[in-house]
């Protein structure tokens, strides 16, 4: 397994090891040990799957104060995968990274906990699986427009396929600061 490191703290993208032959191929896609030697020291409490046709923007989503890391693998298809600092006390504050995720390159991506997370499928569908490191709390749910022009966020599409939730999304500036999570020097 490699783990990459990326311009924001804590965000990772990681390469697992991949065996292929002629029938086929095989990944871990999670091992305990092998991604907390990686660098990866989180418990996982919740797995979630979408499947979303090209187009879907999903997110950019958070939750505070209950704040959950998300580690993302695609199963089928491509997806544009996107993480936001949006912890104001933090020296990246309003930074993004994105990274394709695809059932081909078998690549995953941490998004911790403190930041906004969001993907949009490229390829026709897309199965995307995350586990995450807290339960789904609906009362502490949030959300950042996809488009906030704060973010200046280079999706690779014009007119995404929006939720109704994610079209009303506030913009960054516009998120009650008691809304947004603190900066914690942990990565």
């Amino acid at each position: 397994m490699n783990v990459v490191p990326t311009k924001l703290p804590g965000v990772l993208v990681i390469e697992p090891r991949v065996f292929r032959d002629e029938r086929g191929y095989f990944l871990e896609t999670y091992n305990l040990s092998t991604y907390t030697a990686g660098g990866l020291s989180v418990a996982f409490v919740q797995d979630n799957l979408s499947h979303s046709i090209r187009g879907v923007l999903r997110g950019l989503h958070y939750q505070h104060p209950s704040a959950q890391g998300k580690l993302v693998s695609v199963l089928d298809g491509e997806v544009f995968d996107v993480a936001v600092d949006i912890r104001p006390d933090s020296p990246t504050f309003r930074q993004w990274f994105g990274v394709f995720l695809s059932s081909e390159n078998n690549r995953q991506c941490y998004v911790p906990a403190g930041y906004a997370h969001g993907f949009v499928v490229t390829s026709e569908v897309a199965k995307v699986h995350y586990k995450c490191t807290s339960l789904y709390q609906p009362k502490d749910e949030g959300s950042v427009v996809w488009d906030d022009p704060d973010l200046a966020i280079d999706w690779p599409v014009d007119t995404p396929i929006l939720s109704p939730k994610d079209k009303a999304a506030p913009r960054l500036r516009d998120v009650p600061a008691a809304r947004l999570p603190r900066f914690a020097a942990e990565y």
